[in-house]
């Protein structure tokens, strides 16, 4: 989900997934696993896994902190691990969970390739798998290409709405600076092989044209996922179309458009001929804590908080009330900007 830095080697992985399951399974025909179909519910204390992906990023801190508080308050014995980008690392900590005995699993995955061998890692020992932020197929490496039936259940946020609020803010702003189509462009800027960021930016230049009443021309920059990696991506493209005036940049989290607004600034953009639009909003809000003025307009606040208490409420009842996990749950999400984004709790990372 939200900031996918570096994807570090995973050979093993692959190797473990051609073994199990074909690397083509999803297109293959090959029957989902029935998740959590011999997972019995727990009479004493629950005991439950958080592995996250970049566990010292702002936002799964926040997750983390607010999986502990829900954990406390249901008596759940929880532990958080930081998987980092290490996507070897998921499988290695996801044995080390079930053999000290944990009941259910909730992951951030850092690849979404591993999806298939945590998979039979989790149902081989009746251990609940719940997923929250980013996708996972139980039969292939890549969840864009499998079926409903074989996505894991998943907490986090709508990637479609979520864009669609990103897109639609930017179309305001690029009525209200009253620009002209043909000299301005837009940006989409994402990890391009990450499902969720795919459904982001596809939806934000839906709705920015929509809002906007324009057809303007978009380029599609992939990135990393990261600040340094999307500004060195977008200050590539910028050289590239030198006679671009106005550009409207969005992406999959608040790095890539940090990123690309801090590229504009080093080629020379006012911020009057920039509109950012984040998704996070905890780096944007550096930019409004300042007197200078950005081009980051505005950004979708997603509270990381949030997803965290909602994993482990879903968990609990699937181990406790033996509710079934519902395919995806949605925490709620709001749009700040400069004047709004202290009074709404945003925290800057």
């Amino acid at each position: 989900m939200f900031a996918i830095r570096t994807r570090h080697p995973i050979a093993l992985v692959a190797l473990g997934l051609a073994a199990t399951f074909g690397l083509g399974a999803c297109s293959s025909g090959q029957e989902p696993i029935k998740l959590g179909s011999a997972v019995a519910s727990v009479d004493g204390k629950i005991a439950i896994t958080y592995l996250q992906k970049q566990g010292d990023q702002e936002y799964f801190v926040g997750e983390a902190e607010g999986a502990k508080a829900k954990a406390s308050e249901l008596g759940i014995d929880l532990k958080v691990v930081n998987l980092g980008n290490d996507a070897n690392k998921t499988i290695s900590e996801t044995q080390s969970a079930i053999a000290q005995k944990a009941h259910g699993l909730i992951v951030v995955v850092p690849d979404p390739a591993v999806g298939p061998q945590l998979v039979k890692t989790a149902q081989d020992a009746n251990v609940a798998l719940l997923t929250s932020d980013d996708q996972i197929c139980t039969t292939g490496p890549d969840p864009a290409t499998c079926g409903a039936d074989a996505l894991v259940p998943r907490v986090g946020f709508s990637g479609s709405q979520m864009g669609g609020e990103v897109g639609k803010r930017a179309g305001e702003e690029f009525k209200k600076a009253g620009w002209k189509a043909e000299d301005t462009r837009t940006i989409s800027a994402w990890k391009q092989d990450v499902t969720v960021c795919t459904d982001r930016v596809k939806a934000s230049a839906e709705a920015f044209t929509t809002a906007s009443g324009a057809t303007v021309k978009n380029i599609d920059v992939p990135t990393d996922n990261t600040p340094t990696g999307a500004q060195d991506k977008i200050a590539a493209t910028i050289t590239a179309n030198p006679n671009v005036k106005h550009w409207v940049v969005w992406g999959c989290n608040d790095e890539n458009v940090q990123g690309g607004v801090t590229a504009l600034a080093n080629a020379g953009f006012k911020a009057d001929n920039v509109i950012g639009v984040g998704l996070g909003a905890y780096l944007a809000c550096k930019s409004w804590s300042s007197t200078e003025p950005s081009g980051m307009k505005a950004a979708l606040y997603i509270n990381g908080r949030d997803v965290g208490a909602l994993a482990v409420q879903t968990m609990y009842d699937k181990l406790k009330n033996s509710k079934e996990f519902p395919k995806e749950a949605f925490a709620p999400t709001k749009v700040v900007d400069a004047s709004n984004w202290q009074a709404e709790g945003v925290k800057c990372g």
